[in-house]
Formats: structure tokens, C-alpha cells, sequence
């Protein structure tokens, strides 16, 4: 039996904000431990016997998606973009029809990329007997044995005949309830929050989904039959693909089907879907306050600070939480934080980006960060990676200059091609052709000074590109 673990990482994590943003989203964040939470959801399966993952993604985190992964050592992952957001449904049927084309009778594990689980054995263990059912043609889900009586998370109620079984055939699902009607879920014990993590055959999916809505199937096979391969991604044709209504999993399948059986797992597990949720599962001091990065705190207790730059001092706090980023403050009662959504939407509505962009751009070839910006100037600091190269391009809108601050620089610059190290610099008039290139084995580090009338993101045209982008 071969299993395939997919991860499926297309949140944006809005609650969050503004560690969180839709450019770089929690799953690619270190929440939890030192590795980033799609690291952690990859490794957790590290004691099973699985296939490299098939990842669905958006365009724009594929690169340190790819990356991330290769620092754990998954360095051949199958790596699926999405050309728009459709839910879960179109992303799985999409991922069944990859892992088909591995094994025709290979069981699929689907992950989200954001989730957090303490007791990984515990995990691995349900995730075994999930799919010794997936392979008796079942439809496996996790549920959550409840700790509390949640109003944010979706229920599943699962028939227990005789208490024999370790798997248990579905009953219903129920959306998101009021407070009396969770309570009484709880006291029920048959009653599971609902993981979104599932496993099954990918043939039996695929068979499912043509019997309750046979045209999702459709446009997402047309759509994988269209792709393109793009490096090592496999980029989903858009007009297709685009056809698909938007729906989850749940709705499109697992509500429908006669196969679907509930596991029931207990195993630490959390969403990590706001701060207050991100505090419960961390580590906690004497005053019950997680702390991260520079705080000074005194008479302060159960509450969430974190700041990467500047040192926050608190007196006299309780139940807060405190996210100070390069560009933006959070402050919220720890108990509303689910309310932050609310703020990223009112910047979305207002055109403002601090709402999706973060300080520090990720491309393939390294990172960036503005580190001042004026009406007709940015200055932006850049990191290269060793072999790495930035496309030839140009702007009609922005000179430039680079100042190398450590490093070896192989540019291009008009018709001249120049070997620059530190302190040296060169200038690059507006509508110069040009490229920079690390030809080292060290990171290459300089200051870029933009200047003109337009100086976004948009304002480039690419001649080539070693990552084929347009």
C-alpha cells in the first residue's frame, strides 16, 4: 500500500495578523518550534512509511515552500499550484489524480499545512488504522475528541453501535453551534470536532466526487490535462480550473457519502487559528504569559506578547495580546482575538497593503526589505543565495543603485559586465537592461536606492528568468 501524504497550504491565516499576512501566510511561519508549521505537518509522519508529499499551493509561496521543505530533507516533493482559490474539493481532486499516476491504488493523507499536533505517535497511530479502513474502500476523518464546549469549529457525530470499533461510521455533520447546543455535544461523547485532515484511496475519492458532482471532477481533470510543468511544479490551467464552484470537501463529499467513518483522536491537537488559540498550546511563565522576543513585563498574566524588534514594556496587563511587527501593532483582549479578521478586512477595504504584505519579500533567488521608503525613494535591503541570480530585466519608471555590503556581485549593467565586492557600488539609469548574480559560495548582501516617479513591484521587464517567471 502506498501512502501519499498531501499537504494542502492555501490559507492565508488572516487571524494571525500581522505576523500573518497572505504573502506569508502561518503555515510558512515558526509558531510552534523552530521549524515552520508546514515543516512540522510534513514531519510528522516521519515514523510511517510514505511517499514524498504532493503539496497544493498558490503561485506565489511556491518557491519557499519548496525551499522549507528542502531544509527537512524533501527534496523531490510534487508540488501542485492553483491558478484560483476553489476550497478544498477541486485541491484534492487535483492531488488524487497526481497520486493515481504514482500508484492507481495509492491511499492519500490530506493535511492541512497549519495545524498543530503534540502527540505525533499517538497521530501516526490513528493515521495507520485510518488507513487499513481506506483501503476496505472507506472514507476516513479525524475527529477531535472535544476538550471544551468550541463554537469555532465545525461537529461531527459519529454512530457508535456497540463501542467495539475503533473507527466509526458517520452519523452527521453539524455546523459551528451556539453555546447550549456545544455543551450538549460534549456531554453526548459521540459528538468529534471536525479536523479537515482525511484519508482514503484516491481512486475511491475520485469515484465520490463523479457520483455527487461529477463536474468538479471534470474541470479539474481538464485542468491537471492541460498543466504546464513549470521547473518542478505543476502549474493547473486557469480558464478550466476556474470552473469550479467553490466548495469544501465536507460539503462536496463527505456529507454525501455512505463510506465516511470518523476516527477519534486525542492527541493534542489545535488549529493554532487566532493568538488565544496560539497561547494555549505554547509553553507559558509563572504569570501564565508567553513571551516572545524583547518584553519587560511586570504584573502582567495570561497574556500573548511578541515582538521581533523593539522591546515591549508592560505594567499592570492581563488576558492581552501584544504583536509588535516592523510595521505594525497589535493590540487586542486575548478572548477577541478571533475579532483581528475584522481589522485585516477593514485595510483590505481601504486598498491598504500592510493588510497582505509583509517587510520582507521572499523570491526564489533570496529575500528583500524595505528598510525606508520616501514619496520618490526606497531603500531596500537584499540577500542573494549562493548560485542564485535575479532576472535580466529593466524599469521605465526608477533608477537604481547597489551598494554591495558583503559578498561577491556578478552584474550586468547596460553593456558593461562588472565583478563587485564589498563597499563597491554601481548605477543603473532608468530603462538600462541589467541584472546581479552571487557567483559564490556565501550569501551576497547589498543596499538597493531606488528613485523615480513609480517604484512598485510591477514596474519590471523580464528578458530572462532562470525561474520562469512571465
Amino acid at each position: 500500500m502506498t501512502l501519499i501524504p498531501v499537504i494542502l497550504s492555501g490559507g492565508s491565516g488572516t487571524r494571525l495578523w500581522p505576523l500573518s499576512r497572505s504573502t506569508y501566510p502561518k503555515q510558512l511561519l515558526p509558531l510552534v518550534s523552530d521549524f515552520s508549521m508546514i515543516q512540522e505537518t510534513a514531519k510528522r509522519l516521519s515514523s510511517l512509511k510514505i511517499c514524498e508529499p504532493i503539496i497544493v499551493c498558490n503561485e506565489k509561496h511556491r518557491f519557499i515552500i519548496a525551499e522549507q521543505l528542502s531544509q527537512i530533507g524533501i527534496k523531490n516533493p510534487c508540488i501542485i499550484l492553483e491558478p484560483v482559490a476553489k476550497n478544498t474539493a477541486p485541491a484534492i481532486v487535483a492531488a488524487a489524480i497526481q497520486a493515481q499516476k504514482i500508484d492507481a491504488e495509492a491511499v492519500i493523507i490530506v493535511l492541512p499545512s497549519d495545524h498543530n499536533i503534540k502527540d505525533t505517535d499517538t497521530f501516526c497511530k490513528a493515521v495507520s488504522l485510518a488507513a487499513d479502513e481506506a483501503k476496505s474502500g472507506n472514507l476516513v476523518t479525524f475527529g477531535i475528541k472535544p476538550t471544551f464546549p468550541a463554537t469555532g469549529y465545525g461537529y461531527i457525530q459519529a454512530e457508535k453501535a456497540n463501542g467495539a470499533e475503533a473507527a466509526y461510521p458517520i452519523k452527521q455533520f453539524v455546523e459551528k453551534p451556539n453555546l447550549d447546543t456545544a455543551k450538549k455535544y460534549v456531554e453526548s461523547g459521540t459528538f468529534f470536532w471536525n479536523s479537515g485532515m482525511f484519508v482514503f484511496k484516491a481512486a475511491d475519492f475520485i469515484s465520490e466526487v463523479k457520483a455527487f458532482d461529477k463536474s468538479i471532477f471534470e474541470s479539474t481533470k481538464e485542468s491537471f490535462d492541460k498543466a504546464a510543468t513549470d521547473l518542478d511544479f505543476i502549474r493547473l490551467e486557469k480558464e478550466s480550473f476556474s470552473r469550479n464552484p467553490s466548495i469544501s470537501i465536507d460539503y462536496a463529499v463527505m456529507e454525501k457519502t455512505k463510506k465516511g467513518k470518523v476516527v477519534p483522536l486525542d492527541a493534542g491537537w489545535s488549529d493554532v487559528g487566532s493568538w488565544n488559540s496560539l497561547w494555549d498550546v505554547l509553553d507559558k511563565d509563572e504569570n501564565g504569559n508567553v513571551i516572545r522576543g524583547k518584553a519587560v513585563t511586570s504584573e502582567v498574566s495570561n497574556s500573548f506578547i511578541y515582538s521581533k524588534n523593539r522591546m515591549i514594556s508592560a505594567v499592570g496587563l492581563e488576558n492581552l495580546v501584544i504583536v509588535d511587527t516592523k510595521d505594525a501593532v497589535l493590540v487586542a483582549d486575548r478572548s477577541k482575538s478571533e475579532e483581528v479578521k475584522k481589522i485585516v478586512d477593514r485595510l483590505n477595504a481601504e486598498n491598504n497593503p500592510i493588510a497582505t504584505e509583509n517587510t520582507v519579500g521572499y523570491r526564489p533567488w533570496g529575500t528583500y526589505e524595505t528598510i525606508e521608503l520616501g514619496k520618490r525613494y526606497r531603500v531596500k535591503h537584499i540577500i542573494v543565495k549562493p548560485g542564485e541570480k535575479l532576472s535580466k530585466q529593466m524599469h521605465y519608471h526608477r533608477s537604481e543603485h547597489w551598494i554591495i555590503v558583503s559578498g561577491t556581485a556578478k552584474v550586468l549593467n547596460g553593456d558593461k559586465e562588472l565583478i563587485l565586492t564589498e563597499n563597491q557600488s554601481t548605477y543603473i539609469p532608468l530603462g538600462t537592461v541589467h541584472f546581479i548574480e552571487n557567483p559564490g559560495k556565501t550569501p551576497l548582501e547589498f543596499i538597493e536606492v531606488q528613485s523615480g516617479s513609480y517604484l512598485e513591484e510591477d514596474d519590471i521587464v523580464r528578458f530572462e528568468d532562470k525561474y520562469g517567471r512571465a
